[in-house]
This record gives C-alpha cells, structure tokens and sequence, in this order.
C-alpha cells in the first residue's frame, strides 16, 4: 500500500517556500548540513510534530515505520512526538479517511504529503504556516528539463 501510495502527487512541508533551483548561487548544502545538525533538526521536527499533532484533531492517524506492517492508530500524542523527535528512523502516517500518506524521513528536512485531498492540503498549509514553514509542490519528473 505504502509504495502504491508513493506513487501519487506529492506535496512538500518544508523550511524553504519552494525548490532550491540547481543553479542557484546560494549555499543550499552548507545550510542543509548546519539545520541537520543537533539542536536545529529536532526544533525542525518538533514543528512537524505539531503540525500532525493539531492534524490528528481533524483525522485519524494510522502511524509505523516503513519496515513494519504494524500500523499504529492514534498514538499517544507524547508518543507521537517522541517517534518524530527521536529522528532514528523513518516513519509513514496514513490518514485512511483522506486516501493520503505524510513520510518524515531521519535525513530529510521536509515531510512529504502524497494524494491529498485540496481539503487536506488547505489544512496542510496553515498548520504549516502557523508552525512557520512553507507548503509547496515539487515539479514532477516529467516536468524537469
């Protein structure tokens, strides 16, 4: 299910307002590298936990890791936190309801959002303004030169 879902429109919650062209004169990487580093990247992952926790108040939430099959509904809001927090693995939040799937991976500044509905992705974008970051859509393959 997770790799059929993978498969959908996906959407980013991200630090940046949009994709940071390749040709692009500032110095993406030496700032990826300093926001990765201790402190920064778990103030980053608590804004996204907030986003799911105020999102758990509207939809259900089935959570795991992308290796198990044991789905878990509704966690413990702690819970929740800790998982996104703790940063050691990747984890899938299935919203069953919405037919969408949010991926926060351990390496990765932004949480990705497949198959949203224009409903999620409203909501989406004030909870990740309120958390102040940015929603957006990356280009799809077919549109990159």
């Amino acid at each position: 299910m997770i790799e059929e879902m993978l498969q959908k429109p996906c959407w980013v919650i991200d630090f940046l307002p949009s994709q940071v062209p390749a040709d692009s004169d500032g110095q993406f990487f030496a700032v990826e590298r300093y926001y990765l580093q201790a402190p920064r990247q778990e103030t980053l992952r608590r804004r996204f936990a907030q986003i799911l926790l105020r999102l758990n108040c509207y939809a259900d939430l089935m959570v795991c890791r992308p290796e198990e099959e044991n789905w878990q509904r509704n966690p413990d809001p702690e819970e929740l936190v800790s998982r996104i927090t703790e940063n050691q693995t990747d984890l899938c939040i299935l919203l069953p309801r919405e037919n969408a799937l949010l991926t926060l991976n351990r390496d990765d500044l932004c949480m990705a959002v497949y198959n949203p509905s224009e409903q999620l992705l409203a909501c989406l974008e004030r909870l990740a303004s309120a958390a102040g970051l940015f929603l957006w859509q990356p280009p799809r393959k077919e549109e990159t030169p």
